[in-house]
């Protein structure tokens, strides 16, 4: 990676392909993308601000604070090299309300409503969503309302006017922890922005009317580079939208740099060589495979494995928690029971992953054949 890297300086960034740019993003990161082409990045932008209006839908506010966890360089220092005005962030905005000091406030720089109003008629933004998007009770959307409007009105509004659509987080791109099944399901119905976990014709803006591409970026949360990374390839226009999104996106709107429809969080996992000796912990706390504690890494589509988190120091099985596939559709209710073994997942030839790490030892081929995992099904 430190050669690629190495490679990839010498180059001028804006004179690469899509492709490339893309595999330069993928191995480099957030910190050494921004750092490495921060001269040429400010020369690019110089004279081309980016608005950014984010929205929250129902949701924790975790991807924002992933995000905003990022490390060197933080949002603030990101946002700047890419010359980005973040003009509407409601966990960030310095808005005081509709009233300040017992008045009614008419203006956007004190009403939220109205600065979210002006920016939509005006147009030429990027739209953020995080959160999912309540469509009940009965398509009325009344499960969240922000002022008098409903956020499934809102988020019409705002997409119809966005240059670019990026959803941010499981929760809205498949719908997350929201949409998981309970009796209270059907009324509630949660969406994504463009997917109801894994249907694509069930997402928000299809039960609006709405044809506007989406870029996904699950995970709960979502890594700081992912969100940055994407944002920046928007807004340089190395990934133009609509026309490249076929090719960058995978069958679930992920960009397929960071979520690889061929690779799993299994290959990468710093604990794989005590899968291959079938060395599994039983209880929390071990330090061989967490497969029998529940991992889901062998159907999780991500590159934590590569990337790492904070700071790329460490991901959730190097610190003891087994993979839950927070970035797959079906989220939550594809990765339960979280923490049981997941017996009557098939892997390769109908075999479950138990099966062939066994068979693994001393038997090299199985093992290159265990590469080969297959979606997890019901997703």
């Amino acid at each position: 990676m430190k050669n690629l890297a190495r490679t990839l300086d010498s180059l001028d960034f804006l004179k690469l392909d899509r492709r490339t740019f893309m595999k330069a993003v993928g191995v480099l990161g957030a910190t050494a993308f921004l750092g490495t082409y921060k001269t040429e990045i400010v020369s690019a932008l110089e004279f081309a601000e980016t608005k950014i209006v984010w929205l929250h839908g129902s949701e924790c506010t975790g991807c924002s604070e992933s995000l905003l966890n990022g490390g060197n360089p933080d949002v603030a220092q990101a946002l700047s090299k890419l010359n980005v005005n973040l003009a509407y962030h409601e966990t960030l905005l310095a808005q005081q309300g509709i009233f300040v000091d017992g008045k009614l406030a008419n203006n956007a720089e004190l009403n939220s409503e109205i600065l979210l109003e002006e920016l939509i008629e005006e147009g030429n933004y990027i739209l953020v969503v995080e959160g999912s998007i309540p469509n009940g009770p009965q398509g009325s959307g009344k499960y969240l309302m922000i002022g008098n409007k409903t956020f499934k009105e809102i988020l019409g509004e705002a997409a119809k006017n966005a240059t670019a659509v990026i959803a941010v987080g499981t929760c809205a791109a498949y719908g997350g922890i929201t949409s998981a099944d309970s009796d209270i399901a059907k009324d509630t119905d949660y969406r994504g922005v463009a997917f109801a976990k894994n249907d694509k014709t069930k997402g928000m803006l299809q039960e609006l009317g709405i044809d506007k591409p989406v870029i996904n970026i699950p995970g709960c949360p979502a890594h700081p580079d992912w969100i940055l990374l994407t944002l920046g390839a928007v807004i340089l226009e190395k990934i133009k939208v609509p026309g490249d999104l076929p090719a960058v996106l995978d069958d679930y709107g992920r960009p397929k740099v960071f979520f690889p429809p061929d690779h799993t969080v299994h290959e990468n996992c710093p604990r794989r060589g005590y899968y291959d000796r079938a060395e599994f912990d039983e209880q929390v706390g071990g330090e061989k495979c967490l497969w029998k504690l529940g991992c889901k890494a062998p159907y999780s589509h991500a590159d934590c494995g590569i990337r790492r988190w904070n700071g790329s120091v460490s991901m959730c099985t190097q610190a003891g928690g087994p993979c839950i596939a927070c970035v797959e559709p079906g989220f939550p209710d594809s990765s339960r029971p979280l923490y049981v073994e997941a017996e009557d997942k098939g892997v390769l030839l109908g075999a479950n992953i138990d099966t062939l790490s066994k068979a693994a030892v001393g038997a090299a081929t199985v093992v290159a054949g265990v590469h080969a995992v297959r979606r997890m099904k019901g997703e």
